[in-house]
């Protein structure tokens, strides 16, 4: 096992990470900006190194430093979290060339994934269910005028690197096709280097649903059942739930099963998550992400298991510690991202935490790096907290969550708290009657 893991990361990623890791056993190295020499993560570490001033690219993005950090430190080990490195093949590879261990999956299978196209053509060849679309990259109007027609409008074309809602145009109509191609390839270019564009079908109203898996790189694999992540503003999730309130237990069964046996295929080692659109019944693989997901708490609610500490025994070399005999499903959890930004216009909102007090109680986890007296910098993303959630069932896990919500204090700073509590209140939500695109209708007229 490792002596000393480094935290390539910031925030409450960060310090899930360090929890993990001193449970185990393990000492850890903060790294940070000058902007974050008082966050929490930096103040539990064993050690802590400043990587540099605050703009990410010059720190938490910047790879010789944190190498330097690692050596400096003795570290064995680096755990990237999520965002910033996490999925960036070419740094995978380096930590491993530079004699430590790359806590998340080998440098080929980021690659391979982190490639949509690819990833897509991977997926075909272990069984997993793919949306209608191009068998590729799409090099011309004409190439895409001709697919989108077999395949039918809508269609959207999509960018092969990248996420976030960019390099996406959805298009009705024939006529529309060559403005979308071209304004997605420019975008595309512009924010991933990368002008490759590929084509799908569009799904009106699907659900965003996902499946959890972890490997050993061995051959062995597990799948954790499914999230439903369907609840997102302009692409970025706002409310996880698992599990997916609307799959049967024969439906659940199958796609885990899917999935899992993928993962062993392809001799995946890691945390990993198969992302679907699910419409009429069906499931249609979009992306596969290569690291710990930001909602992972809410499976490990249900299924009363580790995936981080996981994480960290796969990468030294361990076997899976479990099968999936014994992989149980109990209960249902719940996940609210509390966002330092304002509840109607969204806008950000950094400064000074004046109060901070977390719900407790029995099924309640708050995964945060808040405390009374920071200050949150203005130069990263506005997540600040997890509310996390779990109960016998979704009715109590609802009834748990508004609690939760109610007694939840922030001040100093807004922060998306309200949204939240407006949501939960919801109808339609209480019914799970909702899909990717409800939100953003709910948030227009609340």
């Amino acid at each position: 096992m490792f002596k000393k893991v480094l935290i390539a990361n910031r925030g409450e990623i960060a310090l899930r990470i360090h929890r993990a890791c001193k449970e185990m056993g393990i000492s850890t190295v903060a790294v940070h900006s000058t902007a974050d020499s008082y966050a929490m993560h930096v103040r539990l570490a064993d050690e802590s190194v400043c990587i540099g001033p605050p703009s990410a690219a010059e720190s938490y993005l910047n790879v010789p430093a944190i190498l330097s950090a690692a050596t400096l430190t003795g570290a064995d080990a680096i755990h990237p979290g999520y965002g910033f490195l996490s999925e960036n093949a070419n740094f995978a590879r380096i930590v491993e060339e530079h004699g430590m261990a790359f806590i998340g999956p080998t440098s080929d299978s980021i690659a391979t994934m982190g490639d949509k196209v690819a990833a897509k053509d991977a997926m075909r060849a272990t069984g997993v269910p793919v949306v209608p679309g191009s068998l590729g990259a799409v090099e011309s109007v004409a190439d895409a005028s001709r697919i989108a027609g077999e395949i039918g409008y809508p269609v959207i074309v999509k960018a092969a690197s990248g996420g976030g809602g960019r390099g996406m145009k959805v298009v009705e109509h024939e006529a529309d096709i060559e403005t979308a191609f071209k304004m997605a390839s420019r975008e595309a270019e512009s924010n991933f280097g990368d002008a490759t564009v590929y084509i799908e079908k569009y799904l009106a109203h699907p659900r965003h649903v996902e499946v959890q898996v972890i490997g050993d790189g061995q051959g062995n694999a597990v799948h954790l059942f499914e999230r439903d992540c369907s609840l997102q503003r302009k692409h970025q999730k706002v409310l996880e739930e698992a599990p997916c309130p609307v799959l049967d237990d024969a439906t659940r069964e199958k796609i885990g099963t899917i999935c899992a046996e993928a993962t062993a295929k392809m001799n995946y080692r890691s945390a990993g998550t198969f992302e679907f659109l699910y419409e009429n019944g069906e499931f249609f693989f979009i992306e596969m992400n290569t690291r710990v997901q930001v909602e992972h708490p809410i499976t490990e609610m249900i299924c009363n298991f580790d995936i981080v500490a996981e994480m960290i025994r796969i990468a030294a070399g361990a076997k899976l510690s479990i099968t999936q005999e014994d992989v149980v499903m109990e209960g249902h959890a719940i996940e609210c991202r509390i966002n330092a930004e304002d509840p109607v216009s969204f806008a950000p909102s950094p400064g000074l935490i004046e109060e901070y007090h977390a719900p407790g109680g029995l099924g309640v986890r708050v995964d945060s790096a808040l405390y009374a007296g920071y200050r949150i910098p203005p130069y990263y993303d506005s997540l600040v907290a997890k509310l996390i959630v779990h109960g016998r069932n979704r009715d109590e896990a609802i009834m748990r969550l508004r609690r939760s919500l109610g007694e939840m204090a922030v001040s100093g700073i807004s922060t998306t708290i309200p949204l939240h509590q407006r949501l939960v209140d919801n109808p339609s939500f209480a019914a799970a009657d909702y899909d990717i695109h409800w939100l953003e209708s709910f948030v227009e007229t609340s």
